[in-house]
Protein backbone atom coordinates (compact mmCIF):
# COMPACT_ATOMS: atom_id res chain seq x y z
CA UNK A 1 0.00 0.00 0.00
CA UNK A 2 1.05 3.59 -0.65
CA UNK A 3 2.24 5.72 2.27
CA UNK A 4 0.13 8.85 2.48
CA UNK A 5 1.39 10.42 5.76
CA UNK A 6 4.85 9.99 7.28
CA UNK A 7 6.09 11.36 10.60
CA UNK A 8 9.87 11.30 10.82
CA UNK A 9 11.61 11.79 14.18
CA UNK A 10 8.92 14.24 15.26
CA UNK A 11 9.13 15.98 18.65
CA UNK A 12 6.87 18.61 20.23
CA UNK A 13 6.92 20.37 23.59
CA UNK A 14 4.58 22.84 25.28
CA UNK A 15 5.87 25.13 28.05
CA UNK A 16 9.04 23.07 28.30
CA UNK A 17 7.18 19.77 28.72
CA UNK A 18 7.79 17.15 26.03
CA UNK A 19 4.50 15.93 24.55
CA UNK A 20 5.92 13.96 21.60
CA UNK A 21 9.34 12.37 21.92
CA UNK A 22 10.98 11.54 18.56
CA UNK A 23 8.14 9.52 17.06
CA UNK A 24 8.12 7.81 13.64
CA UNK A 25 4.85 6.77 12.03
CA UNK A 26 3.65 5.66 8.60
CA UNK A 27 -0.02 6.00 7.61
CA UNK A 28 -1.21 4.29 4.44
CA UNK A 29 -3.79 5.05 1.78
CA UNK A 30 -7.29 3.64 2.51
CA UNK A 31 -6.31 2.73 6.10
CA UNK A 32 -8.35 3.14 9.28
CA UNK A 33 -5.63 3.95 11.81
CA UNK A 34 -6.32 4.66 15.48
CA UNK A 35 -4.09 6.58 17.88
CA UNK A 36 -4.86 5.01 21.26
CA UNK A 37 -3.68 5.96 24.71
CA UNK A 38 -4.49 7.68 28.00
CA UNK A 39 -4.95 11.43 28.40
CA UNK A 40 -1.70 13.31 27.90
CA UNK A 41 0.01 10.60 25.85
CA UNK A 42 0.41 12.81 22.76
CA UNK A 43 -2.25 11.33 20.47
CA UNK A 44 -4.23 14.56 19.91
CA UNK A 45 -0.99 16.51 19.35
CA UNK A 46 -0.04 13.95 16.70
CA UNK A 47 -3.41 14.51 15.03
CA UNK A 48 -2.99 18.28 15.13
CA UNK A 49 0.47 18.01 13.55
CA UNK A 50 -1.01 16.02 10.67
CA UNK A 51 -3.84 18.54 10.31
CA UNK A 52 -1.51 21.54 10.34
CA UNK A 53 -2.83 23.04 13.58
CA UNK A 54 0.58 22.56 15.22
CA UNK A 55 4.15 22.60 13.88
CA UNK A 56 6.78 20.11 15.09
CA UNK A 57 9.72 21.45 17.06
CA UNK A 58 11.91 18.97 15.21
CA UNK A 59 11.42 16.28 12.60
CA UNK A 60 9.22 16.27 9.51
CA UNK A 61 5.62 15.63 8.52
CA UNK A 62 5.38 14.30 4.95
CA UNK A 63 2.30 14.06 2.71
CA UNK A 64 2.80 11.77 -0.29
CA UNK A 65 6.53 12.25 0.20
CA UNK A 66 6.47 16.07 0.33
CA UNK A 67 7.37 17.97 3.52
CA UNK A 68 4.33 19.87 4.85
CA UNK A 69 5.59 21.18 8.22
CA UNK A 70 4.71 24.76 7.33
CA UNK A 71 1.72 24.12 5.04
CA UNK A 72 -1.43 25.70 6.57
CA UNK A 73 -4.46 23.47 7.28
CA UNK A 74 -6.60 24.79 4.41
CA UNK A 75 -3.92 23.89 1.89
CA UNK A 76 -3.66 20.26 3.01
CA UNK A 77 -5.92 17.54 1.58
CA UNK A 78 -6.91 16.80 5.17
CA UNK A 79 -10.14 17.55 7.05
CA UNK A 80 -10.92 17.18 10.76
CA UNK A 81 -13.99 16.16 12.77
CA UNK A 82 -13.69 17.35 16.37
CA UNK A 83 -15.42 16.01 19.48
CA UNK A 84 -17.49 19.19 19.44
CA UNK A 85 -18.79 19.07 15.92
CA UNK A 86 -18.59 22.86 15.25
CA UNK A 87 -21.73 22.89 13.12
CA UNK A 88 -23.19 26.22 12.05
CA UNK A 89 -26.33 26.58 14.24
CA UNK A 90 -27.95 29.12 11.89
CA UNK A 91 -27.72 26.74 8.90
CA UNK A 92 -29.82 23.64 8.30
CA UNK A 93 -28.39 20.18 7.53
CA UNK A 94 -28.15 20.75 3.78
CA UNK A 95 -26.43 24.12 4.11
CA UNK A 96 -23.97 22.83 6.73
CA UNK A 97 -22.88 20.02 4.43
CA UNK A 98 -22.84 22.26 1.36
CA UNK A 99 -20.73 24.97 3.01
CA UNK A 100 -17.26 23.78 1.81
CA UNK A 101 -18.49 23.45 -1.78
CA UNK A 102 -20.05 26.91 -1.75
CA UNK A 103 -16.73 28.28 -0.54
CA UNK A 104 -15.25 26.70 -3.68
CA UNK A 105 -17.99 28.38 -5.77
CA UNK A 106 -19.09 25.16 -7.45
CA UNK A 107 -22.23 25.18 -9.62
CA UNK A 108 -25.51 24.86 -7.73
CA UNK A 109 -26.55 21.63 -9.45
CA UNK A 110 -23.19 19.99 -8.63
CA UNK A 111 -23.47 21.08 -4.99
CA UNK A 112 -26.98 19.64 -4.69
CA UNK A 113 -25.92 16.33 -6.24
CA UNK A 114 -22.88 15.97 -3.97
CA UNK A 115 -24.77 16.94 -0.80
CA UNK A 116 -27.52 14.40 -1.46
CA UNK A 117 -24.91 11.75 -2.21
CA UNK A 118 -23.09 12.51 1.05
CA UNK A 119 -26.28 12.57 3.14
CA UNK A 120 -27.19 9.17 1.71
CA UNK A 121 -23.75 7.88 2.72
CA UNK A 122 -24.27 8.95 6.36
CA UNK A 123 -27.93 7.83 6.33
CA UNK A 124 -29.46 11.30 6.64
CA UNK A 125 -31.55 11.35 3.47
CA UNK A 126 -34.69 13.35 4.22
CA UNK A 127 -32.98 15.50 6.87
CA UNK A 128 -31.91 18.23 4.43
CA UNK A 129 -34.05 21.02 5.90
CA UNK A 130 -33.75 20.04 9.56
CA UNK A 131 -32.36 22.52 12.08
CA UNK A 132 -29.04 21.05 13.26
CA UNK A 133 -29.70 22.23 16.83
CA UNK A 134 -32.69 19.85 16.97
CA UNK A 135 -30.77 16.78 15.88
CA UNK A 136 -29.57 14.07 18.23
CA UNK A 137 -25.88 13.80 19.06
CA UNK A 138 -25.42 10.94 16.62
CA UNK A 139 -27.21 12.83 13.84
CA UNK A 140 -25.10 15.93 14.46
CA UNK A 141 -22.00 13.80 14.20
CA UNK A 142 -23.16 12.40 10.87
CA UNK A 143 -23.65 15.94 9.59
CA UNK A 144 -20.12 16.87 10.71
CA UNK A 145 -18.68 13.78 8.97
CA UNK A 146 -20.62 14.51 5.77
CA UNK A 147 -19.37 18.11 5.75
CA UNK A 148 -15.78 16.96 6.30
CA UNK A 149 -15.96 14.34 3.54
CA UNK A 150 -17.83 16.26 0.85
CA UNK A 151 -14.69 17.88 -0.54
CA UNK A 152 -13.10 14.42 -0.77
CA UNK A 153 -9.93 14.91 1.33
CA UNK A 154 -7.24 12.24 1.14
CA UNK A 155 -7.23 12.00 4.95
CA UNK A 156 -9.97 12.50 7.56
CA UNK A 157 -8.86 13.18 11.14
CA UNK A 158 -11.32 12.32 13.93
CA UNK A 159 -10.52 13.63 17.41
CA UNK A 160 -12.55 11.51 19.89
CA UNK A 161 -15.74 12.12 17.89
CA UNK A 162 -17.77 9.54 19.85
CA UNK A 163 -16.97 10.90 23.31
CA UNK A 164 -20.27 12.75 23.79
CA UNK A 165 -22.52 9.84 22.74
CA UNK A 166 -24.23 7.29 24.97
CA UNK A 167 -22.98 3.69 25.00
CA UNK A 168 -25.41 2.12 22.51
CA UNK A 169 -25.09 5.01 20.07
CA UNK A 170 -21.31 4.84 20.34
CA UNK A 171 -21.39 1.17 19.34
CA UNK A 172 -23.63 1.95 16.37
CA UNK A 173 -21.39 4.79 15.26
CA UNK A 174 -18.23 2.68 15.57
CA UNK A 175 -19.60 0.38 12.89
CA UNK A 176 -20.91 3.30 10.84
CA UNK A 177 -17.49 4.96 10.78
CA UNK A 178 -15.89 1.74 9.58
CA UNK A 179 -18.53 1.37 6.86
CA UNK A 180 -18.09 5.00 5.73
CA UNK A 181 -14.32 4.62 5.58
CA UNK A 182 -14.58 1.49 3.45
CA UNK A 183 -17.19 3.07 1.17
CA UNK A 184 -15.14 6.21 0.50
CA UNK A 185 -11.63 4.75 0.48
CA UNK A 186 -10.44 7.80 2.43
CA UNK A 187 -7.74 7.31 5.05
CA UNK A 188 -9.17 7.78 8.56
CA UNK A 189 -6.94 8.74 11.50
CA UNK A 190 -8.98 8.29 14.67
CA UNK A 191 -8.06 9.39 18.20
CA UNK A 192 -9.54 7.65 21.24
CA UNK A 193 -8.70 6.49 24.75
CA UNK A 194 -11.34 3.73 24.50
CA UNK A 195 -9.74 0.32 23.89
CA UNK A 196 -12.94 -1.37 22.71
CA UNK A 197 -13.51 1.43 20.21
CA UNK A 198 -10.01 0.97 18.82
CA UNK A 199 -10.28 -2.81 18.59
CA UNK A 200 -13.66 -2.75 16.84
CA UNK A 201 -12.94 -0.12 14.16
CA UNK A 202 -9.26 -0.15 13.25
CA UNK A 203 -7.07 -1.72 10.61
CA UNK A 204 -4.04 -0.49 12.57
CA UNK A 205 -3.71 0.61 16.21
CA UNK A 206 -0.91 2.87 17.46
CA UNK A 207 -0.62 2.58 21.24
CA UNK A 208 0.94 5.67 22.83
CA UNK A 209 2.17 6.57 26.31
CA UNK A 210 4.25 9.47 27.62
CA UNK A 211 4.79 10.95 24.18
CA UNK A 212 6.18 7.75 22.66
CA UNK A 213 4.76 5.00 20.48
CA UNK A 214 4.68 1.76 22.45
CA UNK A 215 3.42 -0.58 19.73
CA UNK A 216 1.92 -0.53 16.23
CA UNK A 217 -0.10 -3.45 14.92
CA UNK A 218 -3.44 -4.93 13.97
CA UNK A 219 -6.08 -5.20 16.72
CA UNK A 220 -5.46 -8.95 16.95
CA UNK A 221 -1.68 -8.52 17.20
CA UNK A 222 -1.97 -5.76 19.79
CA UNK A 223 -4.30 -7.83 21.95
CA UNK A 224 -2.62 -11.23 21.59
CA UNK A 225 1.02 -10.13 21.37
CA UNK A 226 1.55 -7.00 23.52
CA UNK A 227 5.14 -5.82 23.49
CA UNK A 228 5.33 -4.50 27.05
CA UNK A 229 3.39 -4.30 30.31
CA UNK A 230 1.82 -0.95 29.44
CA UNK A 231 0.27 -2.27 26.23
CA UNK A 232 -0.84 -5.51 27.89
CA UNK A 233 -2.59 -3.60 30.66
CA UNK A 234 -4.08 -0.84 28.50
CA UNK A 235 -5.57 -3.18 25.90
CA UNK A 236 -8.11 -5.24 27.82
CA UNK A 237 -7.52 -6.89 31.18
CA UNK A 238 -4.24 -8.68 31.92
CA UNK A 239 -2.61 -10.55 34.75
CA UNK A 240 1.07 -9.55 34.54
CA UNK A 241 3.48 -11.39 36.81
CA UNK A 242 7.25 -11.64 37.19
CA UNK A 243 8.74 -14.71 35.55
CA UNK A 244 12.03 -16.34 34.57
CA UNK A 245 12.57 -17.88 31.15
CA UNK A 246 14.26 -21.20 31.89
CA UNK A 247 14.68 -22.22 28.22
CA UNK A 248 12.78 -21.99 24.97
CA UNK A 249 9.13 -22.85 25.68
CA UNK A 250 9.66 -23.10 29.47
CA UNK A 251 8.91 -20.31 31.98
CA UNK A 252 8.67 -20.17 35.76
CA UNK A 253 6.27 -17.87 37.60
CA UNK A 254 4.09 -17.96 40.72
CA UNK A 255 6.05 -20.93 42.03
CA UNK A 256 5.44 -23.22 39.06
CA UNK A 257 7.23 -23.96 35.76
CA UNK A 258 4.95 -23.91 32.71
CA UNK A 259 5.15 -24.88 29.08
CA UNK A 260 4.63 -21.85 26.81
CA UNK A 261 4.88 -21.01 23.11
CA UNK A 262 7.61 -18.34 23.28
CA UNK A 263 11.31 -18.69 22.55
CA UNK A 264 14.39 -16.59 21.82
CA UNK A 265 15.07 -15.37 25.36
CA UNK A 266 18.30 -15.85 27.30
CA UNK A 267 18.44 -18.78 29.70
CA UNK A 268 17.13 -17.64 33.12
CA UNK A 269 16.26 -14.19 31.75
CA UNK A 270 13.78 -12.26 33.95
CA UNK A 271 10.60 -11.59 31.96
CA UNK A 272 7.05 -10.29 32.30
CA UNK A 273 4.38 -12.95 31.90
CA UNK A 274 0.91 -12.00 30.61
CA UNK A 275 -2.16 -14.18 31.11
CA UNK A 276 -5.51 -12.85 29.92
CA UNK A 277 -8.38 -13.42 32.43
CA UNK A 278 -10.49 -15.33 29.90
CA UNK A 279 -7.63 -17.82 29.30
CA UNK A 280 -7.55 -19.18 32.87
CA UNK A 281 -9.50 -22.40 33.57
CA UNK A 282 -10.89 -23.19 37.03
CA UNK A 283 -10.27 -26.86 37.89
CA UNK A 284 -10.39 -29.11 40.98
CA UNK A 285 -7.54 -28.41 43.38
CA UNK A 286 -5.74 -31.65 42.56
CA UNK A 287 -5.57 -30.66 38.86
CA UNK A 288 -4.53 -27.08 39.48
CA UNK A 289 -1.15 -25.85 38.30
CA UNK A 290 -1.73 -22.94 40.66
CA UNK A 291 -3.91 -22.58 43.75
CA UNK A 292 -5.55 -19.48 45.10
CA UNK A 293 -8.27 -18.14 47.38
CA UNK A 294 -11.22 -16.25 45.90
CA UNK A 295 -11.43 -12.73 47.35
CA UNK A 296 -14.32 -11.31 45.29
CA UNK A 297 -16.93 -12.40 42.73
CA UNK A 298 -18.73 -9.93 40.45
CA UNK A 299 -21.54 -10.97 38.09
CA UNK A 300 -21.01 -9.24 34.73
CA UNK A 301 -24.06 -10.60 32.89
CA UNK A 302 -22.29 -12.93 30.46
CA UNK A 303 -19.60 -14.09 32.88
CA UNK A 304 -18.29 -13.77 36.42
CA UNK A 305 -15.27 -11.62 37.17
CA UNK A 306 -13.35 -13.35 39.95
CA UNK A 307 -10.36 -12.02 41.88
CA UNK A 308 -8.09 -14.75 43.23
CA UNK A 309 -5.21 -14.30 45.67
CA UNK A 310 -2.22 -16.39 44.56
CA UNK A 311 0.69 -15.98 46.95
CA UNK A 312 -0.31 -12.39 47.70
CA UNK A 313 -0.78 -11.40 44.03
CA UNK A 314 -4.35 -10.74 42.93
CA UNK A 315 -5.32 -12.41 39.64
CA UNK A 316 -8.46 -11.68 37.63
CA UNK A 317 -10.35 -14.58 36.06
CA UNK A 318 -13.34 -14.27 33.72
CA UNK A 319 -15.43 -17.41 33.69
CA UNK A 320 -18.98 -18.74 33.43
CA UNK A 321 -18.29 -21.03 36.41
CA UNK A 322 -19.53 -19.77 39.77
CA UNK A 323 -17.33 -20.01 42.85
CA UNK A 324 -17.78 -18.54 46.33
CA UNK A 325 -15.70 -15.91 48.10
CA UNK A 326 -13.07 -17.53 50.39
CA UNK A 327 -13.17 -20.74 48.33
CA UNK A 328 -9.80 -22.26 47.41
CA UNK A 329 -9.64 -23.14 43.73
CA UNK A 330 -7.23 -24.68 41.25
CA UNK A 331 -6.17 -22.89 38.08
CA UNK A 332 -5.02 -24.46 34.82
CA UNK A 333 -3.17 -22.71 31.98
CA UNK A 334 -2.69 -24.00 28.45
CA UNK A 335 0.71 -23.15 26.87
CA UNK A 336 -0.83 -20.69 24.38
CA UNK A 337 -2.50 -18.80 27.25
CA UNK A 338 0.93 -17.67 28.46
CA UNK A 339 2.60 -14.73 26.69
CA UNK A 340 6.18 -13.72 27.48
CA UNK A 341 7.41 -10.11 27.23
CA UNK A 342 10.78 -8.53 27.80
CA UNK A 343 11.18 -6.43 30.92
CA UNK A 344 10.57 -2.71 30.34
CA UNK A 345 10.23 0.55 32.21
CA UNK A 346 6.60 -0.44 32.86
CA UNK A 347 7.45 -3.75 34.54
CA UNK A 348 5.94 -4.08 38.00
CA UNK A 349 3.47 -1.24 37.44
CA UNK A 350 0.48 -3.25 36.17
CA UNK A 351 -1.30 -6.58 36.36
CA UNK A 352 -2.19 -6.97 40.07
CA UNK A 353 -5.94 -6.64 40.71
CA UNK A 354 -5.72 -5.53 44.32
CA UNK A 355 -7.50 -2.50 42.83
CA UNK A 356 -8.64 -1.64 39.32
CA UNK A 357 -6.91 1.71 38.83
CA UNK A 358 -3.65 3.42 39.62
CA UNK A 359 -5.65 6.44 40.77
CA UNK A 360 -7.30 4.38 43.51
CA UNK A 361 -3.91 3.06 44.59
CA UNK A 362 -2.56 6.61 44.78
CA UNK A 363 -5.52 7.78 46.85
CA UNK A 364 -5.06 4.86 49.21
CA UNK A 365 -1.37 5.68 49.57
CA UNK A 366 -2.20 9.33 50.29
CA UNK A 367 -4.71 8.34 52.96
CA UNK A 368 -2.15 6.09 54.59
CA UNK A 369 0.42 8.87 54.66
CA UNK A 370 -2.13 11.27 56.15
CA UNK A 371 -2.88 8.80 58.95
CA UNK A 372 0.79 8.38 59.87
Amino acid sequence: MKKIIELRDVSKAFDGETVLDHIDLDIYDNEFLTLLGPSGCGKTTTLRLIGGFETPDSGDVLFLGARINDTPPHKRSVNTVFQRYALFPHLNVFDNVAFPLREQRLPKTEIEEKVREMLALVKLTGFERRNVARLSGGQQQRVAIARALISRPRVLLLDEPLGALDLKLRKDMQQELKNIQKATGITFVFVTHDQEEALSTSDTIVVMAEGRIQQIGTPIDIYNEPENAFVADFIGESNIVDGVMRADYRVTFSGHTFACVDKGFQKNEPVDVVVRPEDVDIVPLERGMLRGVVTSVTFMGVHYEIIVDINGFKWMIQTTDFVDVDEEIGLYLEPDAIHIMKKSEYSGMFGDYSSFSMELDELSDAESEADE
